[in-house]
């Protein structure tokens, strides 16, 4: 008896997962070419970036390439080839062309760090795209996801059996990813890649979106230095001590200091072929004159206004940082740091932060107490706000809330670091101001005339604003240092070769006093600015401080600052000695505190009266939130019934626009 052959089953299909090892490499060319069109803005200015790219950094290009390629091949071990090759295919597509949308609104790419403030970044939506496109977006990842949910459910699978699968899986990975790693290899030896990310933006351009994403995932932190040891940490000690004790200038510790942080600021004046009706910041031009000034060398470049922040702070330089990385989402919510303010409050000071935007806006209100900050008032601790057409707070605003801090502590000197908002992209390419203070005659792109427009009167407003505050200060007889900056340039397109400066990382500074200091001009990178400031004073209070004061022509200044900052966050903290790290403090929010002191009916109404209310706030009974409609600083009037007349069975709680309560009453 003869037995019938029997076929395998589904032969007919072996041939074409077969071309599978065809089209999975294919699939990962055209998803690296669309990301990379984005990343050259293509679609925008034209293909020659991605042109160049391709031709002059053929390796950098292949990496990438073989990046997509090794997260493809896991497709070669599940049955579902086709939603996995989609689902992937997607993830990067969708990376790629958010990277193509925050670089038509700012200058530096995206990177794994946005994805730590994603809450933040979600809040300034609005500001970017109209309610259609954000409609038209949400419905557009609806449909994908029904789309990969459908492939899922119905897509085609394959019939291969387990063991096929695992070995044929394991292959694709294991090739794939000696494949990338010997062209990576190539590509470092020949200049094609590397992982120093002097330029951010200029990097993502040389190395490719994949490449440089995944760069700012893996490399995080600062490294190890070599020789880092605590003999190593604690000569860098000795040296600051030994250097400071010399300098033996009584300290000026009866001094206020006030550091205001512009957001997206600079003198239009030092943008080439710009011609405006008038100086915009007639206040700037004149304090420049006559006080202290100089370029200010900052981490960033049209965004990332947290880093420079965290800069001037610490004395840290966020280069030694992994590229793109944000130290406020990183090591600043878990651990202390020495900043201007431990060493202020050591002197006897107070701390206060003021920022007129929100308090979680990258973590502020988790970041501030471990930098020694008393109490820090955001937009929620604040009368309601007069709004850009942007819907940014403007800058007027903080003068008042400056004064308030200094008169909070009688009889003690105050450091207030104040940071704004007003400046704050993305700037409108359609007129929308009716009668601009300030007109543009001439521009150095025409295709930002508008948006530069409205740019301009915005820092026009914020040149009042530094105006109202120095007028301000000056009448005051308590002795003050104002130290004014910009974070970093506005995201206009502007190029190196546009500004006097000659860079894109630096803006300006000024040194306001009213103690005759003498001027001196000179130009500092941010991670210097503080110090200088204090030892101006005097006031050489903490290692990293007098570490810059006294060390910065030393030839081993950049290796010892890295060997510092490292063993302050990542290392044994042996600069810290036998006295341990700094104790986080017990920040309140806001500086006053808000009061119920009654309540009453009125025509039906309830109204709670009290104390420093804002529009943030929100009566609170039994822990439950009460609908509430702010109506002045003193009055509330609730929209619902309470179950209490006693105006003692109430709180208040500041609760931010995300329903994130920061602080409750007593």
């Amino acid at each position: 008896m003869v037995e019938a052959h029997r076929p395998a089953p589904d032969a007919a299909r072996h041939p074409q997962e077969r071309r599978a090892f065809l089209y999975v490499p294919l699939l990962a060319l055209l998803v690296t070419v669309v990301a990379e069109l984005f990343n050259h803005k293509t679609f925008t200015e034209g293909p020659e970036s991605l042109w160049r790219f391709v031709s002059e950094e053929p390796l950098a290009f292949l990496t990438n390439v073989l990046i997509v390629l090794v997260t493809l091949s896991p497709c070669f071990l599940l049955r579902r080839r086709a939603f996995w090759c989609a689902l992937v295919s997607f993830v990067w597509l969708v990376c790629g062309g958010v990277n193509g949308f925050i670089l038509l609104n700012r200058m530096t790419p995206f990177t794994v760090a946005d994805l730590t403030v994603f809450q933040t970044g979600l809040d300034t939506v609005p500001n970017y795209l109209s309610t259609g496109y954000i409609v038209l977006l949400i419905s557009a990842l609806v449909l994908v996801a029904a789309g990969l949910a459908l492939l899922f459910w119905k897509g085609p699978r394959s019939s291969r059996p387990l063991r096929t699968r695992l070995l044929t899986g394991a292959a694709a990975m294991a090739v794939s990813s000696l494949l990338m790693g010997g062209c990576c290899a190539l590509a470092f030896a020949v200049g094609d890649l590397s992982h120093q990310f002097a330029n951010l933006a200029f990097a993502y351009e040389d190395y490719g979106f994949s490449y440089c994403f995944l760069q700012t995932w893996l490399n995080r932190g600062i490294r190890r230095p070599a020789g880092y040891s605590q003999a190593a940490v604690e000569r860098i000690v000795r040296t600051v001590e030994e250097n400071t004790s010399g300098l033996g200038a009584e300290p000026l510790t009866d001094v206020n200091v006030i550091f205001v942080q512009l957001e997206s600021y600079i003198d239009p004046g030092l943008i080439r072929g710009l011609e405006l009706s008038e100086d915009p910041v007639p206040n700037w031009t004149a304090l420049r004159e006559s006080c202290s000034s100089g370029y200010l060398t900052v981490p960033v470049v049209g965004a990332g206004t947290a880093n420079t922040e965290f800069e001037v702070l610490t004395g840290m330089n966020t280069r030694f940082f992994g590229p793109g990385e944000y130290p406020y989402q990183t090591q600043l919510t878990e651990k202390t740091a020495e900043s201007v303010a431990y060493d202020l409050k050591a002197n006897g000071y107070a701390a206060h932060a003021i920022h007129n935007h929100r308090a979680a806006f990258y973590s502020r209100n988790e970041v501030y107490p471990n930098l020694g900050f008393d109490d820090f008032t955001a937009l929620e601790y604040m009368p309601r706000a007069e709004l850009t057409p942007k819907n940014w707070a403007k800058d007027a605003m903080l003068t008042d809330q400056i004064l308030q801090a200094l008169d909070a502590t009688e009889g003690q000197p105050d450091l207030v670091f104040t940071v704004s908002v007003q400046g704050h992209g993305k700037y409108p390419a359609d007129p929308v101001l009716e009668d601009p203070a300030v007109t543009v005659e001439a521009c150095p792109d025409e295709d930002y005339h508008y948006a530069m427009e409205y740019y301009v009167n915005q820092v026009h407003e914020m040149d009042a604003f530094v105006g109202e505050l120095t007028a301000a200060l000056e009448e005051r007889e308590e002795r003050t240092v104002l130290v004014l900056y910009g974070d970093h340039l506005p995201a206009l397109g502007l190029t190196a070769a546009d500004l006097e400066s000659g860079s894109l990382y630096r803006t300006e500074y000024i040194l306001w006093d009213n103690l005759g200091l003498e001027k001196e001009d000179k130009d500092l990178a941010a991670y210097q600015l503080s110090a200088d400031v204090l030892g101006r004073l005097g006031i050489t209070t903490g290692v990293m401080n007098g570490f810059h004061q006294t060390c910065w022509q030393e030839p081993s200044y950049r290796r010892d600052l890295q060997m510092l900052e490292y063993d302050a966050l990542y290392g044994a903290g042996w600069q810290y000695g036998g006295a341990g790290r700094y104790t986080p403090s017990e920040m309140e929010m806001g500086m006053v505190p808000i009061e119920i002191t009654g309540m009453e009916q009125r025509a039906g109404d309830w109204f709670i009266l009290g104390r420093n209310f804002t529009p943030y706030c929100v009566v609170t009974e039994d822990g439950d939130l009460l609908e509430t409609e702010y109506e002045s600083p003193w009055l509330l009037r609730l929209t619902e019934e309470p179950d209490t007349a006693d105006f003692r069975d109430l709180e208040i709680s500041v609760v931010d626009k995300h329903n994130e309560i920061l602080s409750n009453t007593e």
